[in-house]
C-alpha cells in the first residue's frame, strides 16, 4: 500500500510539473499576452519579425534593478532594428505604484505578472529571468543569474546575430 501512495504521489509531482515546465530553448516560444502598465496590449505572437526580450523581474530584486539600465540601453540603440523588449514584474498587484515608478527611468513596456492574460512561460524560479525569442518565435536563449546574466555584452553576443538575420532577410 505504501509502494502504491509513493507511485501516486511521484506521478503526481511529474504530471503537476510537467504543467508548469520551464520554456525549452529552440522550441517554439510560449504563449506570452499582457496589458502593459500604459494600457497597451503586448501579444508575443504579433512580435513575429521582431526579435522580442522578455525580462521578468521584481522591484524588491536588487540584480534585476542592476541590469535593467543595460537593457535599456540596449533597446535604445535596436529598436529600430526590429527589437522588441517587455518587462514582466513579478511583484503583487498591490505594489503596482512601485513599479510603475520604477518603470519610469526606462522607456520599453513593462506588466504585472499578476495581471497578464496569457503566460505559458510561468512563474519564473529564479529572477533575473529573461528569455530571447528569434524573428521566427523561437526561443533562443534563456539568461538565468546561476548561468548568463544580462549585461551589454551577453545582450549584444545573443540579440545582434538574430537582428542581422532579420536585416539580411
Amino acid at each position: 500500500m505504501r509502494r502504491l501512495f509513493c507511485l501516486a504521489f511521484a506521478v503526481l509531482s511529474i504530471t503537476g510539473t510537467a504543467a508548469f515546465a520551464a520554456p525549452v530553448v529552440g522550441q517554439a516560444a510560449p504563449e506570452l499576452k499582457a496589458t502593459t502598465l500604459d494600457g497597451a496590449v503586448f501579444d508575443l505572437a504579433s512580435q513575429r519579425g521582431k526579435v522580442v526580450v522578455i525580462n521578468f523581474w521584481a522591484t524588491w530584486c536588487p540584480p534585476c534593478r542592476e541590469e535593467m539600465p543595460a537593457l535599456e540601453a540596449f533597446y535604445q540603440r535596436q529598436k529600430g532594428n526590429g527589437l522588441s523588449v517587455i518587462g514582466i514584474s513579478v511583484d503583487s498587484a498591490h505594489d503596482a505604484d512601485a513599479v510603475r515608478h520604477v518603470m519610469q527611468g526606462f522607456t520599453f513596456p513593462a506588466a504585472l505578472l499578476a495581471q497578464v492574460q496569457k503566460n505559458a512561460f510561468g512563474k519564473p524560479r529564479v529572477l533575473p529571468m529573461s528569455f530571447i525569442v528569434d524573428s521566427e518565435g523561437v526561443l533562443r536563449h534563456a539568461l538565468r543569474p546561476d548561468q548568463a546574466t544580462l549585461t551589454a555584452q551577453s545582450l549584444s553576443e545573443r540579440v545582434s546575430p538574430l537582428l542581422q538575420a532579420i536585416q539580411t532577410h
